[in-house]
């Protein structure tokens, strides 16, 4: 790198750089030969002189502004450089990377819907992608009159239309509002089309936009929640039986009112119910093994009138009084 006596050697970056900043203006500064030009990785460098561009560098690393800046630039029409005279000149940063930025609707969007005059609020959040496409544009629309621009400033553009657009692309060919997430990858590449219109002119481009999730009032989203309850049950009746005895057995369902009343009746009679069942389906055989036990019992209870081993006669004692044998 060259220096010139009595003059100062610049370095020309970007000094205020973030993560979140889309370009940045190096500007109402000399450029004075035996300066430098630093692009760091995922910067492009673009020279302005008199409002239009001169030189666009994209490839990261140092640059000598005297012997690899000023031949390049001196080679475009209208541009001068004198050989003892610093020149004034503004240099834009510019970020290449993809920005990703999350989004949520600012207000509920009211879906037309039977029955509810307003409209149903629906909430939407998401992410979209965008980054920059065109030096031309951008510079013409935001950086001729702005020394940054920041991701925010993008997002705020984006979120003043989204409420719009999702109430075009959800009504769109009628889509099931109670189920908005099995068409979100259609509404959301709806959506990216339109925003893309949006920012065109400003030199940006939306490269992705995903809806994440649509959020429902509470009452609708417990409304949709019972419905599929029932329909992967199937049976209502074994519905409100199963809810009501988990009530009963979490505690929700408790003494005092007629609610636990009847939830206690119906239980009760439920499981009398399933208790005659199965003494009707048992009965059979207890009233053949009650009736074999009688007749044993009956048998078994009748006495000889006379001993079998010595013949004196009985009186229906378990035991001969003659010779002592047993009797039955």
């Amino acid at each position: 790198m060259s220096f010139f006596r009595g003059q100062f050697a610049n370095v020309v970056e970007w000094e205020e750089f973030r993560e979140d900043m889309i370009f940045w203006k190096w500007s109402n500064k000399e450029i004075k030969k035996g300066s430098k030009l630093i692009i760091r990785p995922g910067q492009d460098a673009i020279f302005f002189h008199n409002g239009k561009i001169e030189g666009i560098f994209q490839n990261e690393g140092e640059y000598n502004i005297e012997s690899q800046i000023i031949p390049f630039l001196s080679t475009l029409k209208g541009f001068k450089f004198g050989f003892n005279s610093g020149m004034r000149v503004e240099v834009l940063f510019v970020n290449t990377k993809e920005f990703t930025v999350r989004w949520g609707t600012q207000n509920p969007v009211l879906l037309p819907a039977p029955n509810l005059p307003g409209g149903m609020p629906v909430r939407a959040n998401g992410t979209f992608n965008f980054k920059v496409n065109d030096y031309v544009a951008l510079i013409d629309r935001i950086a001729g009159v702005k020394d940054s621009y920041l991701v925010e400033e993008v997002k705020l553009r984006i979120t003043s239309v989204l409420d719009q657009l999702l109430m075009k692309w959800i009504s769109k060919e009628g889509k099931d509002m109670f189920n908005l997430q099995a068409n979100a990858f259609d509404i959301a590449r709806g959506i990216r089309e339109d925003l893309d219109m949006q920012v065109l002119s400003t030199g940006l481009t939306i490269t992705g936009f995903q809806v994440m999730s649509f959020n429902y009032p509470q009452q609708i989203q417990d409304m949709i929640n019972k419905t599929a309850s029932h329909e992967m049950i199937g049976n209502v009746g074994k519905y409100q039986q199963i809810s009501m005895t988990d009530g009963m057995a979490s505690g929700n369902v408790k003494g005092g009112g007629a609610a636990a009343d009847m939830a206690g009746m119906m239980m009760g009679m439920n499981i009398a119910k399933d208790m005659m069942k199965n003494m009707e389906s048992q009965s059979p055989q207890q009233g053949s093994s009650g009736q074999g036990t009688a007749q044993e019992t009956q048998g078994e209870g009748k006495k000889p009138n006379f001993c079998p081993n010595c013949g004196a006669k009985n009186e229906g004692a378990n035991f001969c009084p003659q010779c002592g044998q047993k009797l039955g």
